[in-house]
């Protein structure tokens, strides 16, 4: 008896390293993967107009991967704009295009004067509206 048990507990001390093992090339490869995909984006967005003084005609937001957009400080590009929701609406770079989503806002989120309900691709020169303030998609430069 003592036998099987020891012999049982090998067993599952080599399936437990076997699994750990396994998670261990499943986090590396995706470190991998990660590491070949591109952080950087050469994107921005620029101000075309605001009711809001703080916000000047041509001001610069440079884009990171995920972009959140909202009047709260935590943003990745904060809005001083009283009709734009704390967590506005989400800017991703993924598959190779940007995407918009609308986070549940009140005044919703705008793509070239259409309201947008879904995640949406956004290409050069669209138009987005958030609050009261337009905001242009540029690429490159």
């Amino acid at each position: 008896m003592d036998v099987w048990l020891l012999i049982l507990r090998l067993v599952l001390a080599g399936l437990l390293y076997a699994f750990l093992a396994a998670v261990m090339v499943f986090l590396w490869r995706d470190l991998r993967r990660e590491e070949a995909a591109p952080t950087r984006v050469n994107a921005r967005l620029v101000v075309l107009d605001s009711d809001d003084e703080r916000l000047v005609e041509g001001e610069v937001f440079p884009l990171q991967p995920v972009t959140s957009i909202g009047r709260s400080p935590g943003n990745t590009v904060v809005l001083p704009d009283t009709y734009a929701s704390a967590h506005h609406t989400l800017l991703t770079w993924r598959e190779g295009q940007w995407w918009l989503e609308d986070l549940d806002s009140r005044n919703g989120t705008f793509l070239n004067e259409v309201a947008i309900s879904a995640p949406t691709v956004v290409s050069a020169g669209d138009v987005i509206v958030i609050g009261r303030t337009r905001l242009k998609l540029e690429l490159g430069g």
